[in-house]
């Protein structure tokens, strides 16, 4: 009886797993179904014939150093992201000094600030400067806009750690730094393991500053160069595009998947306030 009364329940929960996993299931498989399958069968029809030639192909193409160029950006943003909010969120939550509180909120501002705003003055200060088609143009606007979440997550699990564990290691004898390096990071472990995840999905298939910021071919970022796959008539390979589109898919599963509880614990952490 208790099964039943469950029911609507894991239906309900089937239907969203089927939902959210479909677009991803229709991805891989569309990328090994041969051209001529394309454009003879209806989208949502298995491969009757699959092939890996797709994938093959898209090693002669320009998307190994498309891919190339999304792991050299997204590794130092997520750096970037991970040591500095850590570094800011230390001082602003376990120290004591005059204005604290206005420089937290400040900082926590920065959430609310929607990227588009700064499209333009980041786009003529970059040229002054030469940044544009450097990946130094993607890196800045992303560590930055994302800094504020992730000290808001960093500051939440902060709040709740003893200062106690702090103070005891000054009276050991140790530094601000060696309490950060030895002390910190290691209890922060679940906390950075969000962080790099949900900041690695939106770095990996950021699209804005690299449309924006990016015009040569040798600097682009997958998400970008996916529009090389149309060419000059408009017409474009299926088959090789969902191949690209899979490849820019799976490293984010893989990051998911690999830190998921990690992900769970840390979220939970982050959002307690004390």
């Amino acid at each position: 009886m208790k099964k039943l009364k469950k029911l609507p329940v894991y239906i309900i929960l089937l239907v969203v797993v089927v939902v959210q996993l479909y677009p991803i299931f229709w991805i891989f498989m569309s990328s090994v179904k041969p051209a001529s399958e394309h454009l003879a069968n209806p989208a949502y029809a298995l491969p009757e014939l699959p092939t890996f030639s797709n994938y093959v192909s898209l090693l002669s193409s320009a998307i190994p150093v498309y891919f190339k160029n999304s792991v050299i950006v997204t590794t130092v943003t997520l750096i970037g992201i991970v040591l500095l909010g850590a570094l800011a969120a230390y001082p602003i939550s376990k120290m004591e000094f005059k204005g604290r509180r206005l420089v937290r909120n400040m900082l926590m501002v920065g959430i609310m600030i929607p990227i588009f705003v700064a499209l333009i003055p980041m786009f003529n200060i970059y040229n002054q400067l030469g940044l544009k088609n450097t990946y130094w143009s993607l890196i800045i606007p992303q560590v930055g806009f994302a800094l504020p979440m992730s000290m808001y997550l960093y500051i939440g699990f902060l709040d709740n750690v003893p200062d106690s564990l702090i103070e005891a290691a000054y009276m050991d004898g140790a530094n601000s730094f060696q309490i950060f390096g030895k002390v910190i990071l290691p209890i922060l472990r679940s906390v950075i393991a969000t962080i790099a995840t949900f900041q690695f999905v939106f770095v990996w298939n950021e699209f804005t500053f690299a449309n924006t910021f990016i015009s040569t071919s040798k600097m682009k970022t997958i998400p970008v160069g996916l529009n090389d796959f149309i060419n000059n008539f408009g017409l474009r390979d299926w088959g090789l595009t969902f191949a690209a589109v899979a490849m820019t898919v799976l490293p984010t599963l893989i990051v998911f998947f690999i830190l998921n509880k990690q992900v769970m614990s840390g979220m939970a952490a982050g959002a307690v306030k004390g």
